[in-house]
């Protein structure tokens, strides 16, 4: 029930966000990138501590300020596929800051299910103008997270995580 609720909450708020931006004729922005990620503490050692993540990105951009909303998939982190939807406010353009929130869905032996609590994140980055409606979006984000059980482990994991990312996303 819970996996329902935050999924209906993502879509509602993507879908307000396009209302509100097509009313005021605000630039949207979708794309794909890669992120590589690195935990900060050491973890088992039956799990890697880095990997490759891939993002799914919609940002809504007006003036100074602005929303993003990721969808992460990271596969095999620390043994499990996990998925990460996630929603950003964004401070700056070409250089900018932003501050986020979002929740883990662990994706284990058995049922999936979300993280109890979410986890916090900062990111800075340079969203480069390339040809025409192109941008180039290179970022390095720090990822504060709650301690987590995993679905196949009796341990619970507490480490930070550290992430250098780069998307691509077209202007709508």
């Amino acid at each position: 029930m819970r996996k329902y609720l935050c999924i209906a909450l993502a879509l509602a708020a993507w879908v307000a966000c396009g209302i509100e931006a097509r009313a005021e004729g605000g630039p949207h922005r979708i794309g794909a990138g890669v992120n590589y990620w690195v935990a900060l503490d050491d973890v088992d050692e039956a799990f890697d501590d880095n990997g490759l993540g891939y993002v799914l990105s919609y940002q809504y951009k007006k003036d100074l300020v602005g929303l993003g909303i990721d969808a992460e998939l990271l596969p095999d982190r620390f043994g499990e596929d996990t998925y990460a939807p996630q929603a950003y406010v964004i401070v700056g353009n070409a250089i900018y800051a932003g501050a986020g929130i979002g929740w883990l869905y662990h994706d284990g032996e058995g049922e999936g299910e979300f993280s109890d609590d979410p986890f916090y994140s900062f990111r800075a980055g340079i969203d480069l103008a390339l040809l025409g409606p192109l941008h180039l979006d290179i970022y390095g984000q720090y990822r504060f997270e709650a301690t987590e059980q995993l679905s196949d482990s009796q341990s619970d994991l507490d480490t930070d995580t550290v992430y250098l990312g780069a998307a691509v996303r077209m202007a709508l």
